[in-house]
């Protein structure tokens, strides 16, 4: 099949790419940066580059394709980045009508049942809400939690505090979830297209505590008994602006975590949840502790 991949390389798009090449699809990937054509010819793809932001150019990059698989890339520099994320989804929406696209995999989030109230995810609501507006195209939505990656950010903290932290609540259980994971899934739904109608889809592949995730983490590099310590919203907005993102990103960050505090952003994966993809946080804890050393 045509199949034309947004998100560049990343740690999702990157694993999809070579499954469905390997699969022996036509991939086109989708990149704003000219220098990655090479590295996308090599794992035996065509690259497309441009920006989502421009309708012109996704219309005529998802023109005769048999399903794509569309994503958000990230920003750090708008001024309402619900908003912007909501655009971005009405352009996809666009583009998938103009180019007649029947089958779209969508990547989401869990929490995106939540039209505010979510930070970012309560972008990603409008863009599945864009995409489930489109007639006679069929639209997966996968809802994947919490990126282990995530779990990076924390490595400043560790070194300068001795902790990890966030204001997800006091012993929060976390569900979380390994990109490689979610590209295999992905790659399975894009290659097959089989889906109908709208749906969604979660991805998880283990359920911990904070504190459990901290003494994983601190195992894994050297520091046994590593705490998570629970902030305040306020003490979280601060701790982030003082990292260097802008209010409008670290505003939005804390309103997703205090949807996780509240369990808000899991209400809907808690009401039937998936089987657990392969990848657990000890196996993780291993990818942290390389970096870490780093």
């Amino acid at each position: 099949m045509k199949l034309v991949v947004t998100g560049a390389l990343g740690h999702i798009s990157k694993p999809m790419v070579e499954q469905l090449v390997k699969e022996g699809h036509q991939v086109t990937v989708i990149s704003s940066n000219p220098a990655r054509v090479a590295e996308i010819e090599a794992l035996g793809a065509s690259a497309a580059i441009g920006s989502v932001e421009d309708v012109s150019f996704l219309t005529t990059t998802f023109t005769g394709a048999d399903a794509v698989y569309t994503m958000v890339p990230p920003t750090w520099s708008a001024a309402d980045w619900k908003g912007h994320i909501h655009n971005i989804g009405k352009n996809y929406a666009t583009a998938i009508r103009n180019s007649r696209v029947k089958k779209v995999v969508n990547l989401s989030s869990i929490g995106a049942h939540m039209p505010t109230g979510c930070g970012p995810v309560s972008g990603l609501h409008g863009v599945e809400s864009e995409l489930n507006a489109l007639e006679n195209t069929d639209v997966l939505h996968l809802r994947p939690a919490y990126f282990f990656h995530n779990l990076l950010s924390n490595i400043g903290m560790i070194k300068h505090m001795g902790i990890m932290g966030g204001n997800y609540g006091e012993n929060a259980t976390m569900v979380l979830v390994h990109p490689t994971d979610i590209a295999a899934v992905a790659a399975a739904e894009l290659g097959k297209a089989q889906f109908t109608g709208k749906s969604v889809k979660y991805i998880a592949g283990d359920e911990r505590t904070t504190t459990d995730i901290a003494q994983t983490i601190g195992n894994a590099i050297g520091k046994p008994g590593l705490p998570w310590v629970n902030f305040s919203n306020e003490d979280a907005l601060n701790g982030m602006v003082q990292a260097g993102l802008s209010s409008e990103v670290a505003a939005n960050y804390v309103e997703m975590g205090s949807a996780m505090a509240s369990g808000a952003m899991a209400e809907q994966y808690n009401s039937g949840k998936p089987a657990l993809s392969p990848t657990k946080l000890e196996d993780f804890a291993k990818e942290f502790a390389a970096i870490y050393a780093l």
